[in-house]
């Protein structure tokens, strides 16, 4: 029946946000021993791991090199290793839960950047969704009454980083196979991490190997999972599963982290919520795929195009 692979989607989806969520967990853990261009270096480095199981039939190892439009290409080599520092950087100084609610503006960034770059119309329902999206941030960060940190940078950068990536996917269009966009984010992770960590690089200690592996393993399985579920499971569906991050995040924080979530972020977070969720929703009314938001990981290399939801090989 009809219904079954869909299940199994968004199972699989569950399973690919646990992944990424345990792999935020695990940066975090490290507790900014290691600098984060050195964590993104070597997250980069295990996340090779997935390139094997996200290559399609016909592909070809060369393939993360090519490209219809390289502009864009080197644009989304630039944005991933910038998101990627800027992931890193959040999860190291701010909880978890904070942490996402800021990387969750993704929507609303994709949505402006729409406009700015595609001059896709928008109808007020979705610039109503990017208000609400940023008075929850308002809300979460409460700014006058508490201090702003890196951190706060850093979960802005990583939201951008992954909304350019997204938009540049737009742009590309069928054209550009996903291997092509991978590789984009892999590389660009694996050269601007590497380049920037050489001025302060320490090699890491066993404990800090085993956690920069859970990062970089467990992010790469979270990819390769998104991919599968979207085999089954229809972008419009799989979209939305991505807020179980939260659930995790704010479990993670209080268990690991001794985080504590008060009224104001609860507050906050459900608006952010509510903001993508509605977004997410008018995307699926106009027929416009939006990958999922990933904290950090190469989402828009994974917005599986129509032809291949149904081409398990």
């Amino acid at each position: 029946m009809r219904s079954d692979p869909i299940l199994r989607g968004i199972l699989i989806a569950f399973a690919a946000f646990a992944a990424y969520a345990v792999s935020d967990a695990c940066v975090k853990l490290i507790e900014g021993r290691v600098s984060p261009f050195e964590s993104g270096f070597f997250g980069a480095v295990f996340g090779i791991a997935a390139l094997p199981f996200l290559m399609k039939r016909g592909d070809r190892w060369q393939d993360v090199l090519a490209t219809t439009n390289r502009p864009l290409w080197l644009l989304r080599f630039f944005s991933a290793g910038a998101g990627i520092i800027g992931s890193v950087t959040a999860f190291t100084h701010l909880s978890m839960a904070e942490a996402f609610c800021l990387i969750f503006l993704l929507p609303s960034f994709v949505t402006i950047m729409s406009v700015i770059f595609l001059k896709e119309p928008v109808g007020i329902r979705r610039w109503g969704a990017v208000i609400i999206g940023f008075l929850g941030v308002l809300v979460v960060l409460r700014p006058g009454f508490r201090e702003l940190s890196i951190g706060h940078v850093g979960a802005v950068f990583a939201g951008l980083g992954g909304a350019l990536s997204i938009v540049i996917y737009r742009a590309i269009g069928p054209a550009e196979k996903n291997i092509s966009l991978y590789g984009a984010g892999l590389l660009g992770g694996l050269v601007i991490c590497g380049l920037l960590m050489l001025g302060d690089f320490r090699w890491p200690t066993g404990e800090e190997w085993l956690l920069l592996a859970g990062y970089g393993l467990l992010g790469a399985l979270g990819n390769v999972l998104l991919m599968y579920s979207a085999f089954y499971a229809p972008a419009a569906v799989v979209g939305p599963i991505q807020y179980s991050q939260m659930l995790w995040g704010i479990l993670f924080g209080y268990l690991i982290f001794g985080d504590r979530v008060d009224l104001p972020m609860v507050a906050g977070i459900a608006l952010i919520v509510g903001s993508g969720l509605l977004t997410l929703s008018r995307e699926r009314t106009k027929g416009v795929a939006l990958p999922p938001a990933v904290a950090g990981k190469d989402e828009a290399a994974l917005a599986i195009k129509p032809e291949d939801e149904t081409a398990i090989s």
